[in-house]
């Protein structure tokens, strides 16, 4: 009796596949000096067009850059066991992290004085503010949402790639409702809706520059997005390479014919 109401009972069906992230292209738009010993871990335009760089080794660890010459017009030291990694822009104070240390770093933009220490647990790699909270990555597959102010962890969402988990989440920069990453050790960038986790676009960016960097130096990696809010374009750069190159990006529909 059991078996036929079993076999009479209906299938619910096989949750749909998610649809694979389609591949973004993109446009040079132009090619800039970049101070090759800068290790660059995190890069940020603020809203009167000055950036910022966040850089691992080096002489200084939060700097000014001028974002057509690359020359750099100041800069600070962390303590020397500290190392910089993630940067973003919450208002006139720039958030810096640490990659071991488990610090954060709340910098005044103009002063270059250092305001406030947060703590948090586990390695600090990516940051950037997306207008309401602050978004993390440490690595692994997950994004952390904190508090701008408090840097209280709010919660946190798992990165997956047509449907599997992508680790190596690094470098962040927020535009819009979405999340763009660097996946470390590639030449890829992921725009990530953040509500769901799911990868939306991937951005190819092999070939971007010749010779590549990492060719003699296996660190050398693309690091480093920062989004030009007045001329929506990108400004992206890699670890240790002469260039910051200013890109276009473009949904797989607008190309041309």
């Amino acid at each position: 009796m059991l078996a036929a109401i079993l076999a009479a009972a209906p299938v619910a069906p096989a949750p749909a596949a998610p649809a694979p992230a389609p591949g973004l292209e993109w446009d040079v738009v132009s090619r800039r000096p970049h101070d090759a010993a800068a290790f660059t871990q995190g890069l940020v335009f603020d809203d009167e067009g000055r950036l910022f760089e966040s850089v691992l080794y080096g002489d200084a660890d939060l700097r000014e850059v001028r974002p057509w010459s690359g020359t750099v017009v100041r800069s600070a030291r962390l303590p020397a066991a500290w190392r910089g990694e993630g940067l973003a822009l919450v208002g006139d104070e720039l958030v810096q992290l640490t990659w071991k240390a488990g610090v954060a770093v709340r910098w005044d933009k103009d002063g270059f004085d250092a305001l406030t220490l947060h703590t948090y647990e586990g390695e600090g790699w990516g940051l950037c503010h997306d207008g309401e909270r602050l978004v993390m990555s440490d690595g692994s597959e997950r994004l952390t949402f904190r508090h701008a102010e408090t840097f209280e962890a709010l919660g946190h969402v798992r990165v997956t790639l047509d449907g599997a988990p992508l680790e190596d989440i690094n470098e962040l920069e927020c535009v819009g409702d979405a999340v763009w990453a660097n996946v470390w050790r590639t030449d890829t960038i992921v725009r990530i809706d953040p509500a769901s986790g799911q990868v939306t676009g991937r951005l190819d960016l092999s070939g971007i520059i010749e010779p590549h960097p990492a060719q003699a130096d296996a660190g050398a990696v693309l690091n480093g997005i920062a989004h030009d809010a007045e001329a929506d374009t990108f400004l992206v750069t890699g670890k240790n390479w002469p260039e910051m190159i200013e890109i276009r990006v473009r949904e797989p529909d607008a190309l041309s014919p």
